[in-house]
């Protein structure tokens, strides 16, 4: 069986949807771009003409709608997520929505009430669809280190520093639902809960230290969203954890992610600081030893590509998609998932305003 595939949100000019979407179910087997639609008839022929997509849709509702559409997927701003998802569900169809599933957790728990029974709804969490955390998770369960005593997550949120790109300026108001807290930080601990198991308990640090940032045009702009969070607590095994995300650039390494065992360590670098785009190397130390590169088997791919690609893991969480869909499995989070890691962000956020510890 082949998914046909009606994309939401797609633009002829530039957006996650054109740069790690499309040329991902063009390169995955099993699924095929059909349909799109954006924000006018006029801008989806645009996209569908730059984009080789058979059919453009005057909206969302005739996308979902269109008989030739087997997955509607949702690739637009948080806000619009819930009425988009609906769409879908109201047409009968699978769907699959970019996270943060919907804007706030309540949102989010309706929407997956909502899909309940229905043939299948996914979440766009695909972290977990990475090659290399898949050896992560596997070298860790052979007991590689021994028993994972700590873990240890330091990463950047470019868009939440000095300056914010063109475009991005929604990202800076907690209202929209997109913000530092809900994406970088939300992919990395759906990774990090997702290898190493749930928190139990936690205590929380959400900061706001540019209250006033730079537009692409020089313009100032108010920054209510936080531009520092800092997570410790314990998790299901006794592991303790400490993840720190942090707005703005840095010259370092802007993803490093270590697992302490008892007899070695496991340490995931990137030079981006969103976990959910790959672009990933893993290390590993045994003993006493150094630290050594570890070399992802062709195997642990769900479908071949370039490791150094936006599309990469996107890629990958359609490959499993597919295989979900033909075996029932459970490769892609659903939106069940997505409620589950929703309510361990407001854990957080609720940890931090009340500066009291919260057990999860």
């Amino acid at each position: 069986m082949t998914l046909r595939v009606g994309l939401i949100g797609l633009s002829a000019e530039r957006g996650w949807a054109a740069a790690a979407h499309v040329p991902a179910l063009w390169a995955v087997p099993g699924v095929d771009l059909v349909a799109c639609s954006g924000s006018s008839l006029d801008n989806a022929r645009l996209a569908a003409a730059k984009h080789d997509v058979p059919v453009a849709c005057a909206d969302a509702a005739a996308l979902a709608e269109h008989p030739d559409v087997d997955l509607v997927v949702v690739t637009v701003k948080v806000p619009h997520h819930a009425e988009l998802v609906g769409h879908a569900l109201a047409a009968g169809k699978r769907v699959l929505c970019e996270w943060p599933l919907g804007n706030g957790t309540a949102q989010a728990e309706n929407m997956a009430r909502a899909a309940a029974g229905g043939p299948g709804a996914w979440v766009g969490l695909q972290a977990r669809a990475c090659p290399t955390l898949h050896l992560l998770a596997d070298l860790i369960g052979a007991g590689e280190i021994g028993e994972v005593l700590s873990t240890t997550l330091v990463s950047v949120g470019e868009q939440w520093g000095a300056t914010v790109p063109a475009g991005n300026e929604y990202l800076l108001d907690p209202a929209n639902g997109a913000t530092m807290l809900t994406i970088p930080f939300g992919h990395a601990i759906d990774a990090l809960t997702y290898i190493l198991g749930e928190f139990t308990e936690l205590s929380a640090t959400v900061a706001n230290r540019r209250p006033v940032v730079t537009a692409a045009n020089g313009a100032a702009l108010p920054m209510t969203a936080a531009d520092q969070i800092a997570v410790t607590g314990i998790l299901g095994n006794g592991a303790v954890a400490a993840i720190h995300v942090r707005g703005g650039r840095t010259a370092g390494l802007r993803f490093h992610w270590e697992i302490t065992g008892s007899e070695g360590e496991l340490v995931v670098v990137g030079k981006h600081g969103h976990l959910q785009f790959g672009l990933v190397e893993l290390f590993r130390s045994t003993g006493s030893g150094p630290l050594e590169p570890v070399w992802v088997p062709p195997e642990y791919e769900l479908t071949p590509g370039d490791p150094a690609s936006l599309s990469y893991t996107v890629a990958q969480a359609y490959a499993g998609l597919v295989k979900d869909v033909a075996d029932g499995g459970h490769r892609t989070p659903t939106f069940a998932d997505a409620v589950v890691r929703h309510r361990m962000l407001d854990a957080v956020t609720l940890a931090a305003a009340s500066g009291t510890r919260q057990r999860t």
